[in-house]
């Protein structure tokens, strides 16, 4: 697998910047990451990034953390109803939405796509031009990159994996979605993980950190560390758009990609522990 991971690596010019800066001297030397081994929950603290507190307390903490106030009532997600649409009604409404002005220079809506009882669910800004023309989440340069790193952690597009955005209109000339704009779309983000029901989201860049958090982020400052939505576990790291523009950030990227997965691991083998086969 590492072969294959460093090939799609190599193809996007990455191999250099996607080494875990931890690697040992012989991972260095050969160009590789460090294969992930599963391991018990107890075991992961050890093999993580220096953490504020170690990752069975931070897991416990999202699992138990209560759900936030999301909205004030008088925003404009209180307008927006759809806490029992099925999928199909769900996306109909997203696709003839029109709770804020995005909707007015649109060409169509993207909803997302993807395994809808994934286990991962990656969470990014939203659509760019390409993404309006076609109607699906991360199908140009950033979409391609996204694949290679769900690759490089043996993850892909569709198995397993959902991906949406934390607005589903292009905001006009790619710009950041305004507050009034995220808090308008927040309802179908809602909605959509309540359907998937996923183990871990993983938010991509700051606009759908703070959607997903409801308080200001900043990724510097988050990355590494385990916040909640509910009872779900979320990991912050950066936009493939942003590091198509900062090829130096790449390497954090996989750090935090290497962190998620080994979040994973400790989420399935706690479960595994919780209810035995």
């Amino acid at each position: 697998m590492n072969l294959r991971r460093n090939g799609i690596l190599r193809e996007m010019g990455l191999a250099p910047l996607w080494r875990l800066r931890s690697a040992s001297d012989e991972h260095e030397e050969a160009g590789t990451a460090p294969v992930l081994q599963p391991a018990v929950l107890e075991s992961l603290p050890a093999m993580m990034p220096a953490q504020p507190q170690p990752l069975r307390s931070m897991l416990s903490a999202a699992m138990k953390a209560p759900e936030q106030e999301r909205r004030p009532a008088d925003s404009p997600a209180a307008l927006v109803r759809v806490g029992d649409l099925d999928w199909d009604e769900l996306e109909a409404r997203i696709r003839s939405c029109d709770a804020c002005g995005l909707c007015r220079r649109r060409k169509q809506a993207v909803p997302g796509v993807g395994d809808r009882k994934a286990d991962w669910l990656f969470v990014g800004e939203g659509p760019g031009a390409e993404e309006d023309e076609r109607g699906e989440p991360f199908v140009g340069q950033a979409g391609r990159l996204l694949d290679n790193m769900l690759a490089s952690i043996d993850l892909k597009r569709g198995e397993d994996v959902y991906i949406g955005n934390a607005v589903k209109c292009r905001p006009p000339h790619n710009r950041t979605p305004d507050t009034a704009e995220l808090s308008a779309c927040f309802p179908y983000l809602q909605r959509q993980i309540e359907l998937i029901r996923p183990r871990l989201i993983v938010a991509l860049g700051r606009p759908a950190a703070q959607a997903l958090l409801n308080q200001e982020i900043k990724i510097g400052a988050a990355r590494g560390k385990l916040f909640s939505y509910g009872s779900i576990p979320v990991i912050v790291t950066y936009h493939p758009a942003y590091l198509l523009r900062n090829l130096p950030d790449k390497a954090k990227a996989w750090e935090d990609l290497c962190f998620a997965r080994r979040t994973m691991l400790g989420l399935k083998a706690a479960d595994r522990v919780a209810r035995p086969i």
